[in-house]
């Protein structure tokens, strides 16, 4: 990277497997920064870390039997998703308060035996460990002109029902009690909404990787929660923020010899940073918060 911006920018356009990195970048900020903000308001970001977590054995499963990496990522994702939604304790929404101990401790066996599996089908699959960095951490050169169409599907498809359950979902998630006596279908939800979680981490998984996806789901969304206390306001700021976190991690890692994960993660950790200085600020004796 130059002093000269303008050239450099140029330049990495210039690569069309740039073109796809930023095209599926942008995918997956967006759609990671509203079902993010979402994750972080129903308290279920162990439930999403888990299935961050589940995109690595699907990946190298499907690179073992010699299928397509997404069909790998999304397979397990939702799968993982669906077993999560049937574990005993199943969390009830709102609260922000996470789930019971019994289904954390559910979560965290299936996040353990994922990441078994993942190591043994890299081991049954004989030189594969020439791309398990890849796998683990994220790669800008391997998103395909499919894979930019798919990951498109997927969040479009993602995003539009988001928003179909958007009153109903915010409604469980604040008061479940209340929303089931109104006749909401308060399970039903949190079953649709894990699903919508397995897709986006799956879709996440392809650009940074299936470790570090995480950070792009909730450093986002718990900068903007910390940034205003609106609902819309904060899901447009989780976006913006995953946006611009997504394409200065790109651009950097394009200069750089080192995974774009690392960047991604990075910057994300720093939004937060800012975002609880700013809030703390605010808070200060003598002032009046937003």
């Amino acid at each position: 990277m130059t002093w000269n911006l303008v050239a450099d920018v140029q330049q990495m356009l210039s690569y069309h497997f740039m073109l796809n990195a930023l095209r599926a970048g942008t995918i997956v900020a967006v759609v990671a920064g509203a079902i993010g903000y979402v994750m972080v308001l129903r308290g279920q970001s162990f439930a999403g870390h888990t299935l961050a977590t589940i995109g690595f054995p699907g990946a190298a499963g499907a690179t073992w039997l010699g299928i397509g990496v997404a069909v790998g990522y999304f397979g397990f994702c939702i799968a993982g998703a669906l077993v999560i939604a049937l574990l005993p304790g199943a969390r009830r929404a709102g609260s922000g308060q996470g789930g019971s101990g019994e289904e954390s401790a559910g979560i965290g066996t299936v996040q353990a035996l994922a990441l078994a599996s993942g190591f043994l089908f890299v081991s049954l699959y004989k030189g594969f460990l020439s791309g398990l960095n890849n796998l683990l951490f994220g790669t800008i050169t391997g998103v395909s002109d499919a894979q930019v169409l798919i990951l498109l599907v997927a969040g479009v498809g993602c995003l539009v029902v988001l928003v179909a359950l958007g009153r109903p979902l915010l409604f469980a998630t604040i008061d479940p009690d209340v929303a089931r006596a109104r006749g909401i279908p308060v399970r039903l939800l949190d079953v649709a909404f894990l699903v919508l979680l397995g897709i986006v981490t799956a879709g996440c998984s392809q650009v940074t990787g299936s470790l570090l996806v995480f950070a792009l789901l909730v450093a986002p969304a718990a900068a903007a929660a910390r940034l205003s206390a609106r609902p819309a306001a904060a899901v447009v700021l989780s976006v913006g923020l995953a946006l611009l976190v997504t394409w200065a991690g790109e651009t950097i890692a394009f200069f750089s010899p080192y995974p774009i994960g690392f960047w991604v993660t990075t910057l994300a950790f720093a939004v937060y940073l800012l975002a609880i200085a700013h809030r703390a600020r605010l808070e200060r004796p003598g002032r009046q918060t937003s």
